[in-house]
């Protein structure tokens, strides 16, 4: 039954283009209203309106634009009514029907509060609820409309984007390079076996681990170690005394990787032609389609939107009187670009000659991967220093995912080959490695975000936005693939 009306539905508007735009309006107020978001299929609706979109050739940005707006609009529409309801939410109708999901909607804005919001948009079944909760324990319309309209750019993106990307697709034609699905398939086991080690690895030997246990039983029983187990270790109450043990692994284990790639790139054949292969691979798969998220992904690492979060984040910092924080996130912005820049003049390797003007730069190691690499490894780290052992893989997941878009951006446009950005994310983990463990003596105060902090990550996507607008056609331009 459901299936049926779906398909009429979308056949409906796929035969009225005019009316596409209303309904990506309607159909993402739908999903955010409370309540009647869990009863509709709202993504699998927006899915199919979006690719729908891609294939008539609706502007992206209008796409965006819509679904953004029904979605801020659907939120305010639950915050005025739970805000009209405060007090009453379970004996009202139909709210009295979900009393388990009002509880869980509750003590999720209670535990995480305004930022609530924000992760609300992509969780699950709460999602609907949040907004109502919000209203109902009385957050001022202020903080809930920042909130809101922050969120909805990163929703609208999440939910759009896949159906847009599809519908274009069928509708370019594209063609796939060879063993196009088996490389997917094989790239992203392999990713997910390199990254559930590496999570293993680093909250396996943090406190409380054997390993840990027996390095401190050892350092213990002698007065210069045990010096040196001081000067490193986290006064935190929550973590009395811990070893930054995992940070000191990673910087050793990346940097050595790092130094043996560097020594390989330029002399080995069969990494030559594993480079070259790879050029191929990303060559045959570029299309005008797929070139736009590229270049705006590509434009993420830029050294001027880099720069900006760790300008405004030291400023934050030092403002809340973080000085050892903002001290030490300055270094490794320091540290970085001066590393990038030394290592590229030092090892040599010639880009690949694949755009209309590639930078004059070396390739080894990819600035990009690097930049973004310290940026959100170390936002992750600091992150999840601040909850429970059990919780911190989710921060170092989801924190770090703008590394693979960027990363693949730098290979798709033929300015990189891969060992430049393998050798770029290496030295990233290096380099966030060695601060957090030399942070780890200052870390003493927990790092809670206030609404200064919020008003900095809103001016970065501000500038982030002008940036790309400023430099949008100069980019599209020089990375224009030769014929």
């Amino acid at each position: 039954m459901t299936e049926n009306w779906l398909n009429e539905l979308t056949d409906w508007v796929a035969g009225n283009p005019g009316w596409l735009v209303a309904a990506l309006f309607l159909t993402a107020l739908i999903e955010s209203l409370a309540i009647a978001g869990i009863i509709v299929p709202g993504v699998a609706l927006l899915f199919a309106f979006a690719a729908l979109a891609g294939k008539s050739g609706l502007p992206l940005s209008e796409a965006l634009l819509w679904a953004g707006l029904g979605a801020v609009v659907g939120d305010v529409i639950s915050f005025a009514i739970g805000r009209l309801l405060q007090g009453r939410l379970n004996t009202v109708w139909p709210f009295s029907r979900y009393p388990r999901l009002i509880a869980r909607g509750e003590t999720f804005f209670r535990a995480h509060g305004g930022k609530s919001v924000v992760i609300g948009r992509f969780v699950g079944p709460i999602r609907p609820v949040i907004p109502l909760i919000a209203g109902a324990l009385t957050m001022s319309w202020q903080r809930f409309l920042g909130f809101n309209l922050l969120s909805a750019v990163g929703w609208a993106l999440v939910y759009i984007l896949p159906g847009f990307f599809v519908g274009s697709a069928l509708a370019n034609e594209i063609k796939p390079p060879p063993h196009f699905y088996l490389v997917l398939a094989t790239s992203g086991a392999a990713l997910v076996v390199v990254y559930l080690v590496v999570l293993r690895v680093r909250l396996g030997v943090g406190e409380g681990s054997w390993l840990y246990g027996w390095l401190e039983s050892r350092m213990a029983q002698y007065d210069t170690t045990h010096r040196f187990w001081r000067l490193y270790s986290n006064e935190r109450p929550s973590h009395q005394g811990e070893f930054p043990l995992p940070s000191l692994l990673l910087t050793i284990t990346t940097l050595a990787l790092f130094v043996a790639l560097a020594q390989l790139v330029g002399v080995t054949d069969q990494i030559k032609f594993v480079n070259q292969q790879v050029l191929l691979w990303f060559g045959a798969l570029r299309q005008p389609l797929l070139d736009l998220p590229m270049i705006a992904f590509t434009l993420l690492g830029d050294p001027p939107v880099l720069l900006a979060a760790a300008v405004l984040a030291v400023l934050v910092l030092s403002f809340r009187g973080y000085y050892a924080a903002a001290v030490h996130i300055a270094i490794a912005a320091t540290a970085t670009a001066v590393s990038v820049w030394l290592l590229k003049e030092g090892v040599g390797i010639s880009r690949p000659q694949e755009v209309l003007s590639a930078p004059d730069s070396s390739a080894y190691p990819s600035g990009h991967t690097a930049g973004i690499t310290v940026l959100v490894t170390l936002a992750a780290s600091f992150i999840a220093s601040e909850n429970r052992n059990t919780q911190r893989w989710q921060q170092y997941l989801f924190l770090s995912l703008p590394i693979l878009p960027v990363a693949l951006s730098r290979l798709y446009l033929g300015v990189h080959w891969v060992t430049d950005v393998l050798g770029g994310l290496l030295l990233g983990l290096a380099i966030t490695g060695a601060i957090r463990a030399s942070y780890s003596r200052y870390d003493r105060v927990p790092l809670s975000p206030d609404a200064l902090t919020w008003l900095a990550g809103a001016g970065w996507l501000a500038f982030v936005g002008a940036y790309m607008m400023i430099t949008w056609d100069t980019a599209i331009l020089n990375y224009t693939p030769l014929p």
